[in-house]
């Protein structure tokens, strides 16, 4: 067989999940690795009865005499980010064999470990992470990772942004951090989709940002610095995985909805942006008005 699967396995704090597999090329060639089909850095949701054919794609996709292309890419691409050698040295370990690296005894040694794998998933590259696999180098079972040879944004083409296209949404936003609703340096902002990328799918993606109107943006997208942007990403994972909505500085306030997931939302695609609508976290800025309005008219009332 070309393709033989070996496991499926689920990450619940990152809300992925992989299947292991084993592609064949030819009479001798093999390549074991792990495809993600829940996977929301590229927006990756493969339905259970379209697996197969997924793993098709990527059986194409990876083969070993595309890597050196796919190595040659990779390189330019970085050559324009020299700011960011530390994160690249994590790359560059994961890119030598494509195979299953010890985050103990093979990637580089750093106390923000799991910070430069999120920026390599920032990037756009396919990672698959084991918490618990044997390590035969160390002989300890510990954490791994494994780089996919994919496309940047994977195959469906994720939305990743150009750092030119990130400025302009900064400039555009006025370098106002929603959460501190103050304006802030951009070095230290991040621009964060509104609608939570773990309940995107295959629709809800698009093939460019650059054309995106200065409306647009200030409709999709809000500014918040890396520490809030993971709380948010924390909030929209619990979310999505318990049906709790997040609550921000500790206010469990919503202007539409409640506490509650709309179980006549869907969970996924376009129509799941229906059931953020009212969530601090969705729209920190609109959260914000609303709340004063509502504490206005009640002091209003109060009064009377």
């Amino acid at each position: 067989m070309k393709i033989t699967r070996l496991d499926t396995r689920f990450h619940a704090k990152a809300s992925e999940r992989y299947v292991d597999v084993r592609f064949k090329y030819g009479d001798s060639v093999h390549f074991d690795t792990s495809v993600p089909v829940e996977y929301r850095r590229t927006g990756t949701h493969i339905p259970d009865d379209k697996i197969d054919s997924y793993l098709k794609q990527v059986y194409e996709e990876v083969r070993p005499e595309k890597w050196p292309e796919w190595r040659s890419k990779q390189l330019a691409f970085w050559a324009k980010k020299p700011k960011a050698n530390t994160t690249r040295s994590f790359f560059d370990k994961l890119q030598e064999e494509f195979a299953w690296c010890c985050a103990s005894c093979t990637l580089p040694k750093n106390a923000n470990f799991a910070r430069r794998i999120q920026g390599i998933k920032e990037l756009g590259y396919t990672l698959a992470t084991q918490t618990n696999r044997e390590c035969k180098n160390c002989d300890q079972k510990t954490t791994q990772l494994i780089l996919v040879p994919l496309p940047r944004g994977g195959i469906t083409g994720y939305e990743v942004w150009s750092p030119e296209l990130r400025d302009r949404i900064i400039a555009v936003l006025g370098s106002f951090d929603a959460y501190e609703a103050r304006r802030s340096p951009k070095d230290g902002l991040l621009p964060d989709h509104k609608f939570p990328e773990i309940r995107w799918d295959l629709q809800t993606r698009r093939d460019s940002l650059e054309a995106l109107t200065d409306e647009q943006l200030q409709e999709d997208f809000q500014l918040l610095s890396n520490q809030r942007n993971q709380q948010k990403r924390e909030a929209c994972r619990g979310c999505f995985q318990t049906g709790r909505r997040g609550v921000v500085y500790g206010i469990p306030f919503f202007y539409e909805g409640s506490a509650e997931w709309d179980p006549q939302v869907a969970k996924q695609g376009v129509d799941a942006r229906r059931g953020c609508v009212g969530c601090g976290w969705y729209d920190l800025n609109r959260w914000r008005l609303e709340l004063r309005k509502r504490l206005e008219r009640e002091s209003d009332v109060a009064e009377e």
